[in-house]
């Protein structure tokens, strides 16, 4: 189990174009532990602001070939990579914490997870690792990152590429 984070790690990365939010999504999957069992990973931005283009990114650097859906509709979309298994969920229906049960929360807090729109339960703050926020920034994005755990606060200030 990881420890909270006593001060603020934060990264600050500007996202020019579509093919930035694949590098960053492309670097996060290199920095990321072998075993990432327990790993939450919280994406927030506006419609549009390249939350599923993160994730598309890093789970195809991760090695896994082939589409990878928004779960807007499906709320959990299952990945088994390379002996990971990693959950993109999608809380944007999400009304209450309360209905987390009914998405099978418990078995998937065992893999990866991608969460977009964390900000429909926010208690997840407390038991994630990483919070991605995107922003417009003139005509391209901006993510900031903060470290929340411990481990993730080493993946940050490990990670050379995440600095630029």
């Amino acid at each position: 189990m990881s420890r909270k984070v006593t001060r603020s790690h934060r990264r600050t990365v500007e996202l020019p174009d579509f093919a930035a939010t694949e590098r960053l999504g492309q670097r996060l999957a290199a920095q990321l532990p072998t075993d990432t069992s327990g790993w939450m990973i919280l994406l927030q931005g506006e419609l549009g602001s390249g939350k599923s283009t993160l994730v598309r990114a890093l789970l195809h650097a991760l090695g896994y070939v082939g589409p990878v859906p928004s779960p807007t509709y499906t709320l959990v979309e299952p990945y088994e990579i390379a002996g990971r298994s990693i959950y993109h969920v999608d809380l944007y229906r999400i009304t209450d914490e309360s209905e987390l049960p009914y998405l099978g929360w418990t078995d998937l807090r065992e893999g990866l997870l991608l969460i977009e729109w964390p900000e429909r339960v926010p208690s997840l703050t407390g038991a994630a690792d990483l919070h991605i926020h995107l922003s417009y920034s003139g005509p391209g994005r901006e993510a900031e990152m903060t470290a929340l755990q411990v481990r993730a606060a080493m993946l940050l200030a490990g990670s050379a590429v995440l600095h630029r």
